[in-house]
């Protein structure tokens, strides 16, 4: 508030609530709800960032780098507001949604980490392979996109936990997801950032870069 930024905490739903896509789904009506408060509440709509951890950071990128969700025939005046958002935080993020590649990429990750999984990462069929692809944000990468940046709490030669606890948790937030979404990144021509321990960056943190795009 000091910096003239307003700022929203989203929630959504749990998968032990409701299943893929009800999280996104909330994600996608919460930003549009947002932008239809922006007279009301004193927010200029055409400079909205987000960042988020985990998943979180599964659900800002899908606003960033989806297309927009936006509505424009809609009798529903909030889902003809955009999602585009013009820069985008992604913390500890999943690249992608399919358990297998989980296990091929990400050292130490094994399938036992997610016992009785009923989501979108161990489901099999035709429906659940393309839910697969809808719900992984790689997938939706685009030159288009905003500008991004990641962060991931070890370096990519790092040592996996002896705790089982810690393994698990380190798996799910491997660097080596960024990796591979600086690569794409990249390749798109999107301005991308990959903080982590050892990285020498123009930004220290994700706040001073989002606040850079929101008040340019």
């Amino acid at each position: 508030m000091d910096a003239g930024i307003h700022h929203a905490s989203v929630e959504y739903r749990l998968l032990k609530h409701a299943p893929f896509p009800a999280s996104h789904d909330d994600a996608v009506r919460a930003l549009q709800f947002i932008r239809s408060k922006a007279n009301e509440w004193g927010i200029d709509k055409s400079k909205v960032a987000a960042y988020g951890g985990s998943a979180g950071a599964q659900l800002v990128a899908y606003l960033a780098w989806g297309d927009d969700f936006a509505n424009p025939k809609s009798e529903d005046p909030v889902a003809r507001e955009s999602t585009r958002l013009v820069a985008v935080a992604p913390l500890a993020g999943q690249s992608n949604m399919d358990l297998n590649w989980w296990v091929d990429h990400i050292p130490g990750c094994k399938r036992a980490f997610h016992p009785g999984s009923d989501s979108a990462i161990d489901r099999s069929g035709v429906e659940a392979r393309a839910l697969v692809k809808e719900l992984s944000i790689i997938t939706h990468i685009s030159p288009d996109d905003p500008p991004t940046y990641m962060n991931y709490g070890m370096n990519p030669n790092d040592s996996i936990p002896e705790d089982h606890k810690r393994a698990r948790g380190w798996s799910i937030h491997h660097i080596n997801f960024g990796l591979v979404m600086e690569e794409r990144l990249q390749s798109a021509g999107v301005d991308v950032y990959l903080n982590y321990p050892k990285a020498n960056l123009p930004f220290e943190s994700d706040v001073e870069f989002l606040m850079h795009h929101l008040k340019k």
